[in-house]
């Protein structure tokens, strides 16, 4: 079977190649990464950065000797090399830290110094579970109240009417989710967006899963703060913030007293993360670098740009080929959006139940066969309540990335069938 002409514009060997994890193999088995949705594997690239800071760049910052100039070097490059990925108007709008809920819960708590008793935020039931906590803990501290929004369980996404009917005059937050680590939905955050402005309430987009599948132009969406995880596009694990300048620069974070009031550093706690950063740097080139091999000659972030409109083109089919397979199954429910039209609408994280089976024990058989997917709620809290799926069992989550095959989604369709087929027989 073929993906069309996706399959030959897009350098799959070449991107394959930049991947050791690929080639490794468990006793001359194959392995099949579909756990991406909870972290990508790393091009060579961004390993070699890691550990070049370490043997030659390895200081702290603010001295006048080589390795801690060359340090500086490396976290003012992330910043730069971040807000090109971003979109941002400047590195100072960056704000990199340990990892995306960790840089939420500060975050949140600093926003809450501008927030008093019976002031509301929102809330949406399709949020990681890394967008809810830090803020409903937030409006338990302060007396906040807190107004849900639910998904629309035929369109997948959090609609706009919806958000609208919510929104009062004491609306001081919204928290948007950009896609679904659990149902793969792309939520309408420009025009979301929108609709919390005209109540000046702030916006907090969760871009995690969204990151590693399509361009992100914080300035264009017109949000407040952006957050998305290196590690689930091809980096380090680390986290990466960008806040509005106008906004972060009016807020007082907690922080030590000594430590710089400047942007971005009174928001990055103690000593940063220097070898990380440069394994970031690294992952938003090697986008840049896939851009460069497609003939784009342009800046940086055009170079990005190019890269994500071949990856999206490549992976697209990649996931209506998984849809289609997971399909055919009887009794197999897929909880997002299937309809070919709609593929523009969604990354490719498919997740899937099955009548009177445990996804775990599905997962567990899969990943004998060395097809590596996760089982369970995934964090995704609120959207296994809303659909009424037990959330001691979740669902079977697939995630494709742009380094997966067509071979590799086969193949993993012939083993859901299997393993479905088998499970059926022991129960009869």
């Amino acid at each position: 079977m073929s993906v069309g002409g996706a399959e030959m514009n897009f350098p799959i060997e070449a991107v394959r190649e930049r991947f050791p994890a690929l080639s490794l193999t468990d006793k001359g088995r194959r392995r099949i990464y579909l756990d991406n949705p909870a972290g990508t594997q790393v091009p060579r690239t961004v390993a070699d950065a890691v550990a070049r800071c370490l043997l030659t760049t390895n200081a702290n910052l603010g001295g006048f000797f080589e390795t801690t100039i060359a340090a500086q070097e490396v976290v003012d490059d992330a910043h730069a090399a971040m807000a090109d990925f971003l979109g941002a108007a400047s590195p100072e709008e960056i704000i990199i830290g340990a990892n995306m809920t960790t840089l939420t819960y500060h975050m949140s708590r600093t926003l809450g110094r501008t927030m008093k008793p019976g002031d509301e935020i929102i809330l949406t039931r399709i949020d990681h579970e890394g967008n809810v906590s830090p803020w409903l803990q937030l409006a338990e501290d302060l007396g906040l109240v807190v107004r849900w929004l639910p998904f629309d369980e035929q369109s997948w996404q959090v609609e706009e009417a919806a958000l609208a009917a919510l929104i009062t005059n004491r609306t001081r937050l919204v928290a948007l989710n950009y896609a679904s680590n659990l149902t793969g939905s792309i939520n309408r955050v420009k025009a979301l967006t929108r609709i919390a402005k005209q109540a000046c309430a702030l916006v907090y987009v969760d871009a995690v899963q969204f990151a590693p599948h399509g361009l992100i132009d914080v300035q264009d969406l017109g949000c407040d703060f952006l957050i998305c995880s290196a590690y689930k596009f091809f980096g380090p694990h680390m986290g990466i913030l960008w806040g509005r300048r106008a906004v972060i620069d009016a807020l007082q974070p907690y922080k030590c007293r000594c430590s710089s009031n400047g942007l971005p550093e009174r928001f990055e706690l103690g000593t940063p993360q220097i070898e990380l950063m440069a394994g970031l740097s690294a992952a938003v080139d090697y986008f840049a670098e896939l851009g460069a091999v497609a003939g784009e000659g342009g800046s940086r972030r055009q170079k990005i740009a190019k890269a994500f409109e071949l990856s999206i083109a490549y992976e697209n089919p990649l996931a209506q080929r998984l849809i289609d397979g997971l399909s055919d199954i009887s009794g197999l429910t897929i909880h997002g959006i299937t309809d070919p039209a709609r593929l523009g609408e969604r990354v490719p994280t498919v997740s899937f139940t099955v009548d009177g089976m445990d996804p775990e024990t599905i997962a567990r058989q899969m990943n004998a066969e060395n097809i590596f997917l996760w089982s369970g709620h995934n964090y995704a809290w609120e959207i296994v309540q809303q659909l009424g799926i037990p959330a001691d069992q979740g669902v079977v989550r697939i995630g494709i990335a742009h380094y997966n095959t067509a071979t590799e989604i086969d193949e993993t369709l012939e083993s859901v069938h299997r393993v479905i087929a088998m499970l059926r027989q022991e129960r009869s």
